[in-house]
């Protein structure tokens, strides 16, 4: 049986080397079972983890097995607990910090950010002729089983249209049904902030008005 813990850490060095997960920044997740998931532990440099740099949890965030009795879950793991709870098939739940991400957090005065309905939103699996799509933005808590709540609390009322959401001033979170999709998700929804900010620098002929001009 492949260890998920080996997809973690191609992923966890794939991102730091493009510049989204710089020294301890962000964090990975995926389950070991239905009940159990692997998480990299606090304060680990992304670029170069190995097996003994994960936490595993249950899905109450007890921890279920810890390879170096020095680790700790990362701070964020509440917010992984929320999106395995909402989202029974997801398998895989990325966190990345982008320069892109913070800058076009931004963008709106509201609580979502327009998604441009360019060809690469079908990386997101949006198969929709001029697709009006929005992302779910969240204010940057200091107290994250706090923002985890909120974050159930929305997802709970109104389901997001994309497996993303965006956190103010911080850095997006995606969840798929295995690692490589989490993996195409952030590369996909990293291509779209870079194009935002590169359209919001440009005269545009379909300005959005609920995004703020720069």
């Amino acid at each position: 049986m492949i260890d998920i813990r080996k997809d973690l850490i191609s992923s966890s060095a794939h991102f730091y080397h493009l510049g989204l997960m710089r020294g301890t920044a962000g964090n990975l997740s995926a389950k070991k079972n239905i009940d159990t998931f692997w998480i990299t532990a606090s304060g680990k440099n992304k670029g170069s983890l190995d097996l003994n740099d994960f936490v595993l949890l249950d899905l109450d965030g007890n921890i279920v097995e810890n390879p170096d009795f020095k680790n700790r879950p990362s701070a964020e793991s509440s917010i992984h607990q929320v999106i395995y709870r909402l989202f029974p098939q997801a398998c895989a739940c990325y966190h990345v910090h982008s320069v892109e991400a913070t800058l076009v957090s931004r963008l709106t005065r509201g609580d979502s950010l327009m998604l441009p309905p360019i060809e690469m939103l079908k990386g997101l699996g949006i198969w929709q002729e001029k697709p009006n799509i929005s992302l779910a933005l969240f204010e940057n808590l200091l107290s994250l089983p706090t923002l985890a709540q909120s974050i159930a609390e929305r997802f709970k009322d109104s389901l997001p249209q994309v497996p993303a959401l965006l956190i103010k001033d911080h850095g997006v979170t995606v969840w798929a049904d295995s690692t490589q999709s989490a993996l195409t998700y952030i590369e996909v929804i990293e291509f779209i902030f870079r194009y935002i900010l590169l359209e919001a620098q440009t005269p545009s002929l379909f300005p959005r008005s609920d995004q703020v001009q720069m």
